[in-house]
C-alpha cells in the first residue's frame, strides 16, 4: 500500500507559467523523492508598465513516501 504526501509551493518565472511550475517542481525534486503530480491552486503575476513582469504559481505536489 502507498502513502503519499502532498506539499504547497509557490514558484515564479519572468518567462511564463509552465516555467515556474517546472522550477518549483526541480527545486523540490532536489529534496523529495517519488513526486507524482502536481495540482496548480492559482497564478497570479506581477504587473510593472502595463506589461507582466513575472509570474506566480501556487501548487500543490504530491510524492509518495518511501516507508
Amino acid at each position: 500500500m502507498a502513502v503519499a504526501k502532498v506539499i504547497e509551493l509557490t514558484a515564479a518565472s519572468t518567462t511564463g507559467i509552465e516555467d515556474a511550475v517546472e522550477k518549483g517542481i526541480a527545486k523540490a525534486e532536489q529534496t523529495l523523492e517519488n513526486v507524482k503530480g502536481v495540482w496548480i491552486q492559482n497564478i497570479t503575476c506581477e504587473v510593472e508598465d502595463g506589461k507582466i513582469r513575472e509570474w506566480h504559481v501556487n501548487m500543490k505536489l504530491t510524492f509518495v513516501l518511501n516507508r
